[in-house]
Parts: C-alpha cells; structure tokens; sequence
C-alpha cells in the first residue's frame, strides 16, 4: 500500500549525509530508497473542479523538463481544458525551479487535484544549463518526479516503482554516465484510479529512462503493465508519458526498434491515441536544436478515442517551456 501524505517528508540532515557517503552501489541505492520515507509515499493535493469525468474528455501527457515556468505551463494547456494531465520531470523544492512545488502550483491554475510522487532525490543542483537557472545554492527538498493533474476525484492512488538499481547514484559500469547529475532513485510511475460517469478509470503517468537501451525499457515496461494489472484488475487504463523510445540508440536513434510495442499489444494495449511525429524541441536547459525524436506516447486498453496533434511546447510569449511537446488525446469511455 502507498502512503497519501498531504506534503512530502523532506531528507533531514543525518539522511542526507548518509546518502551522501554512502557506496555508489545498486545494493545502497535500494538500501536508501526504502529508508527515505518520501521514496514510498505519493503526496496528494488540490481540489477536483468535477464530482467524476465525462464520458468523452481530454487528456495531455507532458514532460515539462523540470517546470521552469509552472503558470505559464498551466496556461498553455488551458486552452485545451484537459480533464486528466500527466506529468515527468516536475520539480519540487529544487533550486532550478525557485524551490517551487511545480505540480502543487500547475494543479491550483489548472483547478484540479494532483497526485506526485518521487523519481529522484538530487543530490546536487543540476545539470550545467539547468543551474543558470537556481535562485538558491541549495535544495529545499530535492524531489523530482512524476505527477498526475485530475478534474475529478481519486479514489485510489498508488506509486510504481520501475527501477531500483541506482543508475544514476552509481559510479563505474552500472552509471548513467552523467556525474554531474548524482541522483537517489529510480524511474517510476504514478497510478490513479478517477471517478467517472461510466465507472472508473485507471490513469498513468510514467517516465522510462533515458540512458539505456530497448531490454532496460522493455523490462520497465513490463514492470508497470504487470502493477497495473495487479492495481486496476478488469478497468479501462490509459498510460501517458515519457518512454524514451529509441534514446541512446545510435546511430538513427529509431523508436521503431523497441519492443515495449509489441509487449503492450500482447497484453491488449493499443498505442493508436498517440499523434504522429517526433516531441522533442530546442528548450532553455536543452538547446539541441538538430535533435528530433518521438519519445512520448499514450497506450491504452478499454477506452476508445482519437490522437490530437501535438501541442508544440512553445508559449504564446515565444517562450519555450519544455525540450518535449506535449501530447494530446480525447478518450471515449
């Protein structure tokens, strides 16, 4: 069972001194997580503007890069009015992002309740572009995970965990490969089941990882369909978020060789919500601007529905919000 908290436990000093000295190692990775109290915990929020979805709705699902720009975020898929978002890389308490509960601050302007839970504890500041950014030489809590922004009530939460093997806390083989971002954690996914008019829904918001290959996601993947499973038994479910597909795959980096595709389709999940083309841009913390790829996706089992096009993650200031564009689906149940 997770544990719902109104706000999540923050590292006290003695626990983060012990993260700190601890081996970089998968065995102290997973030793940390279960004894960091927020590592188990999704915190929850907010109120629902609705007693239960509608019958047809819109959903978002949206990497937004750590949420440098929470109310210019929410008002960007405002004029979508999405009745579920889904939510990678939020920030909360990080130095990169004013300290700010990112999800806790999109779900007041957006009118919903939230559901966040942790991917991350971060050890330091950030990446090299990202600490341009900080308004503070420290983290006020280090969280950054995942959420889920819902108009309608939860009637049952639950946090996934997909990784404990400390890719990014270990050093040597077993490490990401980037030392300048030393992590606690591991990829996740945030679980809700929503009231609807028609019976409930079972909604997910996960984030696969990014430096490894198609069997380190496929085993990931796997991972979630199977808790769902056990989560939601006989409900419809829709899955949105980041998975990676095709990074760290030279030389083409082609989304088309993973095989979560095929895994999901044996299990009844149809990834025919998800719009064509790529959902990576030049943003503020990434200015890649040759790099293009299709990352994000829905898959979905019992509901039927159309693709929306992607919503290009670009604010009406020309600001860019995100290195991901935000997709976009509307759900029949």
């Amino acid at each position: 069972m997770t544990q719902i908290v109104g706000a999540l436990p923050r590292v006290t000093a003695a626990e983060r001194a012990r993260i700190l000295s601890a081996p970089r190692t998968p065995e102290a990775n997973a030793e940390l997580m279960s004894s960091i109290p927020a590592m188990t915990m999704l915190e929850q929020g907010g109120t629902p503007a609705r007693d239960a979805l509608p019958r047809a709705f819109t959903v978002a699902a949206w990497n937004v890069e750590r949420c440098l720009f929470p109310a210019e975020s929410a008002d960007h898929l405002a004029q979508y009015s999405p009745a579920i978002v889904l939510l990678s890389e939020m920030d909360s308490g990080m130095a990169r992002t004013a300290q700010k509960n990112t999800s806790a601050e999109m779900a007041a302007a957006l009118g919903m309740t939230y559901a966040y839970g942790v991917e991350f504890y971060e050890m330091g500041l950030g990446g090299e572009t990202e600490r341009d950014f900080c308004t503070d030489d420290f983290n006020v809590a280090g969280w950054h995970g995942n959420a889920i922004l819902s108009s309608a009530p939860f009637e049952k939460l639950a946090l996934i965990r997909l990784d404990q093997k400390g890719h990014w806390f270990c050093t040597g083989p077993q490490s990401a490969g980037d030392a300048g971002q030393p992590r606690l954690g591991g990829r996740m996914a945030v679980a809700a089941i929503v009231s609807a008019d028609t019976g409930p829904l079972c909604v997910v918001s996960t984030h696969l990882e990014s430096n490894a290959q198609a069997p380190y996601r496929h085993a990931e993947f796997a991972r979630l369909l199977a808790a769902v499973d056990e989560f939601a038994p006989g409900l419809p479910v829709l899955i949105g978020g980041d998975l990676n597909t095709g990074n760290h795959m030279p030389p083409d980096f082609d989304w088309r060789k993973e095989t979560l595709f095929g895994l999901a389709e044996d299990q009844g999940y149809s990834w025919d919500l998800t719009a064509e083309g790529t959902t990576t841009r030049a943003s503020l913390i990434t200015p890649h601007p040759t790099r293009k790829m299709k990352l994000d996706w829905f898959a979905s089992r019992g509901v039927t529905g159309d693709a929306l096009p992607v919503l290009p993650s670009v604010h009406e200031s020309g600001r860019p919000l995100s290195d991901h564009d935000c997709m976009l689906c509307r759900v029949t149940l």
